[in-house]
């Protein structure tokens, strides 16, 4: 209590009985993959296409992570984080790299582009332009030193003109370190010899994939791959879609793809506010995706969904190409959540940017994908291309929609960071209504908006927290328990109308 000690007139605020819990965020996806430009193995944040290819570049040729990122806005998507594993699968050698040599009489303009070799040292790749030293060269003569992996490559005298003394000619014929070429618009600038320097080759755009299943998994330590996620805690959704990629440039293996979709998983059921968007392998008819998900796979877990089949999208050029369905199915997710809310299955939804899809399946294949997890992708007449699916790969029906877990997630998270001004509080009685109120009003909110079911209240849920779950011995311990609990609302995944034939004549009322 405040000490007065003068006549007069005092204000005091008291604090609101209770506080309210706001909700999370539920739709900010998280994709892996590889890139042609930007930071490595750093979570980075964009909010729009444009601030994708602003950091990483257009989508390099082989890859799939640009075209799922642009799926995932053009759906609806708002927030992404991308981590740069790698670059684009058979573009380059490991080490490949690149430097670009200028015109000595033309500032800027470009000359030559050398090159990495294919198997060249993974170290550090040096070229140096110098004056000729060859008494009796030809005034637009120099020499041209390649130095890596502990070797030193001379040549000398070299020129700029046609004939046996070509630095490309000779470069190219010899060297075991680099590759020459003449740079666009070099014919501007055929007789003027590079600029004395040297240049480091730089990792060059769209180098080497990654191989290994640890390089997207990565270390939380290190804040690399998955485990670099671990310390952003709005992701709500993780998609990898390159790993297809890796795997079509044989750079990974089936039990490759598996341990780093095992991995996605595990990574999801440890943050435990995350769900994993699994796409499949390419080039599956329905039996054999039958048989991935159920015999070589075998996933079990309500932290993760697969969709199936691949899309068929424009690519840069003008021409259809196949692509990994789940950036589109992220965006879609995020459109949900936007338009409907986080309890609404996201099925019965428009594929935005699909022309087509990979395989055409029938009511009666979709019977046998459906039960086990496999949310398909169908085209109907006039409807056009929807997601036909909303389950996850849990055996558990209790977790069998992916609604149901990602509205769990939502009131897990919304309570957790909500109610923080609990902790240190004094346990009473007195605390123990304060959170009930806190509660119930942020419930009441979720049930109001559609996501519980129940004509009141108490058939929607309940919150309790009394002397029964909180005895003394849990009292001394400094343990506040408090128990919630939900009808949560289940999709209308199979409508039946039963209809009847009434004998002609006959009253309805009778």
């Amino acid at each position: 209590m405040p000490n007065y000690q003068s006549p007069g007139v005092y204000i005091e605020e008291l604090e609101a009985g209770t506080r309210p819990i706001e909700g999370v965020g539920t739709a900010v996806a998280a994709f892996v993959g590889f890139a042609a430009d930007g930071p490595l193995h750093s979570p980075i944040l964009v909010t729009n296409w444009t601030q994708y290819t602003n950091t990483f570049g257009e989508p390099a040729p082989g890859t799939f992570l640009g075209h799922a990122v642009f799926g995932y806005f053009l759906n609806g998507g708002g927030q992404a984080y991308i981590v740069r594993v790698g670059g684009a699968p058979g573009t380059g050698a490991p080490g490949a790299a690149r430097a670009e040599l200028t015109s000595a009489s033309t500032p800027g303009a470009i000359s030559y582009v050398a090159t990495a070799k294919d198997g060249g040292p993974r170290g550090e790749v040096t070229v140096e332009v110098t004056d000729a030293t060859v008494e009796g060269a030809p005034e637009d003569s120099f020499k041209f030193i390649v130095r890596g992996g502990g070797r030193e490559e001379v040549f000398e005298p070299v020129t700029t003109r046609r004939g046996r003394t070509n630095v490309v000619t000779q470069v190219n014929a010899t060297s075991t370190l680099i590759e020459l070429a003449e740079a666009a618009g070099h014919g501007a600038s055929a007789d003027r010899r590079p600029a004395n320097v040297t240049v480091t080759l730089a990792d060059r755009p769209g180098g080497e994939v990654a191989v290994n299943p640890n390089d997207y998994v990565g270390s939380s330590a290190d804040r690399t791959g998955f485990g670099g996620l671990e310390a952003v805690d709005t992701v709500t959704m993780v998609s990898v879609p390159d790993l297809m990629a890796a795997y079509l440039a044989g750079r990974i293996n089936r039990d490759g793809v598996r341990a780093v979709q095992t991995a996605m998983i595990a990574h999801c059921e440890l943050m435990g506010d995350r769900m994993a968007l699994l796409d499949p392998l390419p080039d599956l008819n329905p039996q054999q995706v039958r048989e991935w998900r159920m015999n070589e796979a075998g996933y079990d877990s309500k932290y993760a969904a697969l969709y199936w089949p691949w899309l068929k999208v424009l690519g840069p050029d003008g021409k259809m190409m196949a692509l990994p369905p789940s950036g589109h199915l992220a965006g879609i997710w995020a459109r949900n959540d936007a338009t409907r809310g986080v309890h609404k299955a996201p099925a019965n939804e428009v594929v935005r940017g699909a022309i087509g899809i990979e395989v055409a399946l029938t009511r009666a294949e979709q019977d046998d994908l459906n039960p086990v997890g496999v949310n398909c992708i169908r085209a109907f007449p006039g409807r056009g291309i929807r997601v036909w699916g909303a389950r996850t790969l849990s055996s558990d029906p209790a977790w069998r929609y992916i609604n149901v877990r990602r509205l769990y997630n939502y009131v897990e998270s919304s309570v957790r960071i909500g109610t923080q001004w609990v902790v240190f509080e004094p346990n009473d009685k007195s605390l123990w209504e304060r959170v009930i109120r806190t509660l119930r009003s942020f419930l009441f909110t979720v049930w109001q908006d559609g996501g519980l079911f129940g004509d009141t209240m108490e058939q929607a849920f309940y919150v309790k927290c009394d002397d029964e779950n909180n005895p003394s011995e849990s009292i001394e311990v400094g343990r506040l328990v408090c128990e919630v609990g939900m009808a949560v609302v289940k999709p209308a995944e199979f409508v039946v109308f039963r209809l009847a034939q009434l004998p002609t004549g006959t009253s309805l009322s009778e």
